[in-house]
């Protein structure tokens, strides 16, 4: 295999540091947060944000204020895109069944989608108001059936934004929050004063919210470890250095620290498409932003063949990957660790992230390894049941319940199936002794 890097990030010890500091400062955040509750996110929110209202939940006049100060043009885009959102969702929700079977006669077992009875769910707006996530987290939510969902995001250049807010209430939001980072984090998940904690935290944001996430997790429930963009353009010379550049920058954006790599077949693409980037980011408005992530996190690698660069994509697991070669298809069959693919020039990753119906909350991190992405039966628990409704059924699983809960040594466990045994089958089983074998036939 030959792989050449033809630009690289920060070493991976300067990243494990940052992520040490993140941890550090965390960690106190969440117990400031659960000694002092809402005194304690109000100061954060001053610190941060310079925000201090009456009431960090919104009460229905203002949100109805905030929806009246979009245009009916806003209004109808952002049901556009939760309507898309929606119907995948509830195409989702309708693919997962609760069953009932007869495994035997007289033995009957079940699971049933019962909804998580209370979410959080965080919508990144510090820098970008993040109208989209909302879509993802509360209206995917709705469509599960969630009966509480709470949903914060913190102000926008001072104030709440009009847009995630609409974005929020119509996708069904039952308490709004205007408050961010890990002071919403932590309020949702620990609860305050005047805030009851929920079961279960979803939502991207920044390192600071994905590592607050982390450590709660066992605490609550969270979706998974959506922390800083990731994306990966995997490009043969099918496409040109303008697509590559502008796919790989449009991601960098989100923050200082998101990955951005190209991995391709061709030089003359990799080369032109270094080029191209040096080129946008003199006329790019977010250059200020984006300039930092490639400098520090962008990658450019050069493999020889397709199944080199299905070996490096995997081994990366990035969150978005763009995929314009002459096979994507045979990377959708064959790629086993990703947040999202997105097949052929015509498809962007900011389709996902905005509009198309797919759910933009992924993993980052490698997490793509072991989990995929935010979608309607992560608000869903299967949780499943049995019954023996015949006096034969209930002798026979306790016949071999008690033996082989006495073969692992738990006598207490072979009694309570041994009872049974007694009582339905007529068969006397002494104190703690196994069942004793007898042939069953047809």
């Amino acid at each position: 295999m030959t792989i050449q890097y033809l630009k690289t990030g920060k070493p991976a010890t300067e990243r494990e540091e940052d992520d040490a500091k993140t941890r550090a400062v965390v960690e106190a955040t969440l117990k400031d947060i659960e000694t002092r509750g809402d005194s304690a996110v109000r100061e954060l929110s001053e610190k941060f944000d310079s925000y201090s209202p009456a009431s960090f939940r919104l009460s229905q006049a203002e949100i109805d204020d905030l929806i009246s100060q979009l245009s009916e043009r806003e209004l109808a885009d952002i049901k556009f895109a939760q309507a898309q959102v929606r119907n995948f969702a509830q195409a989702q929700r309708d693919s997962m069944l609760d069953i009932e079977v007869e495994t035997m006669p007289g033995v009957i077992l079940g699971h049933k989608n019962i909804p998580v009875q209370s979410v959080g769910c965080y919508v990144p707006g510090g820098k970008f108001p993040m109208v989209a996530s909302a879509h993802m987290s509360v209206a995917t939510a709705n469509v599960a059936g969630v009966p509480r969902i709470i949903a914060c995001t913190p102000p926008f250049q001072g104030k709440p934004n009009a847009a995630v807010i609409a974005a929020m209430h119509l996708g069904g939001a039952h308490e709004i929050y205007v408050m961010g980072g890990i002071q919403a984090i932590g309020a949702m998940a620990l609860g305050t004063e005047t805030i009851d904690p929920v079961h279960l935290l979803v939502g991207p944001g920044n390192a600071f919210v994905a590592e607050a996430k982390r450590q709660l997790f066992g605490r609550v429930g969270i979706d998974l470890f959506a922390g800083p963009t990731e994306t990966m353009v995997i490009a043969d010379d099918t496409v040109d250095a303008e697509l590559c550049a502008t796919d790989l920058l449009g991601q960098a954006e989100h923050g200082y620290n998101s990955p951005a790599v190209l991995l391709t077949t061709s030089l003359k693409l990799a080369e032109e498409t270094l080029t191209e980037i040096d080129r946008l980011l003199q006329i790019l408005p977010t250059a200020g932003t984006a300039r930092v992530s490639w400098e520090d996190y962008g990658e450019v690698i050069l493999c020889d063949t397709y199944d080199e660069m299905l070996a490096v994509a995997d081994d990366i697991a990035s969150e978005h990957v763009q995929v314009m070669t002459d096979r994507d298809d045979w990377f959708l069959e064959n790629m086993t660790c990703y947040g999202a693919l997105f097949l052929g020039p015509r498809t962007n990753v900011s389709n996902g992230d905005k509009v198309i119906g797919t759910n933009h909350t992924l993993p980052t991190k490698k997490a793509g390894r072991y989990t995929g992405g935010l979608w309607v039966g992560k608000f869903l628990k299967t949780h499943s049941y049995q019954k023996i409704t015949t006096d034969e059924a209930a002798t026979l699983i306790g016949e071999y319940g008690s033996r082989l809960c006495m073969l692992e040594g738990f006598v207490g466990h072979a009694e309570q199936c041994n009872v049974r045994v007694r009582r339905y089958g007529g068969i006397n089983v002494p104190y703690g002794e196994g069942a004793p074998y007898r042939e069953v036939t047809e």
